[in-house]
């Protein structure tokens, strides 16, 4: 009994701590999304960014909260590391979305890649650089809100042929997530139990992506759902 009160006191001291990794909006907050071209496309007409900037706009009209896209296009890790100062932490954010992995996983067997003699992201280098970032980030005064990456074709059963290492890349963010306290999105999560349900022919692509990895409006809708449930937005029905 005495160690089960023990227990139940020690989680109740950690709540807080769980809870202060999803924190509500404030007045002025400023959001990066920092990504690849999955992210340069969110922040256009109908992208995810986009679409989520117009929900705060009209869930918070008075907190005068800025969403700014910082992807490009073929980025991996290393990449954001770079320019990390420049793209975000000049821009003054308060919460940063780092969306990476696709890149760091796709160009191990992307043939265009494979036959120019670039490489993927070792998960070695995948997980120190999320670290980097993160750290960088935090000590400039803002939060972290860690995604991992989606997919790299559309079909639910584990068939796709990234499946494996992309998954593993998944587990090294959920990692670092818990390890660093950051918030974790688990976009991978997201999609998969999306497209478990509505992808009953398998296809590898045309339900969420246009192309297997880059988002149609549907994938849109749904990165959107999700980046705003990570910010306890509330949905269009005040839900």
């Amino acid at each position: 009994m005495k160690s089960l009160l023990i227990t139940t006191l020690a989680m109740l001291a950690l709540a807080p701590c769980v809870y202060a990794k999803q924190s509500p909006l404030k007045k002025n907050d400023r959001i990066v999304f920092l990504g690849d071209s999955i992210t340069a496309a969110g922040a256009r007409p109908g992208g995810y960014i986009t679409l989520s900037a117009e929900a705060i706009a009209k869930a918070y009209p008075d907190l005068n909260i800025e969403l700014i896209g910082a992807g490009i296009g073929g980025h991996k890790v290393a990449n954001c590391q770079q320019r990390l100062d420049k793209d975000v932490l000049q821009k003054k954010p308060t919460i940063v979305f780092i969306y990476i992995g696709i890149n760091d996983v796709w160009h191990w067997t992307h043939p265009r890649v494979v036959a120019r003699g670039k490489k993927g992201t070792t998960p070695e280098d995948f997980e120190s650089g999320l670290r980097d970032m993160i750290q960088k980030i935090n000590n400039n005064g803002a939060r972290v809100i860690l995604c991992t990456p989606t997919v790299i074709g559309e079909k639910p059963d584990g068939a796709n042929p990234d499946d494996e290492r992309l998954d593993q890349y998944s587990d090294i963010s959920r990692k670092v997530a818990t390890e660093t306290s950051s918030q974790l999105l688990d976009l991978r999560k997201g999609f998969i139990t999306y497209l478990k349900e509505h992808n009953s022919k398998n296809a590898s692509e045309g339900i969420l992506t246009s192309d297997s990895v880059h988002m149609n409006p549907a994938g849109n809708q749904l990165l959107s759902k999700l980046v705003l449930e990570a910010l306890q937005v509330p949905d269009a029905n005040g839900q």
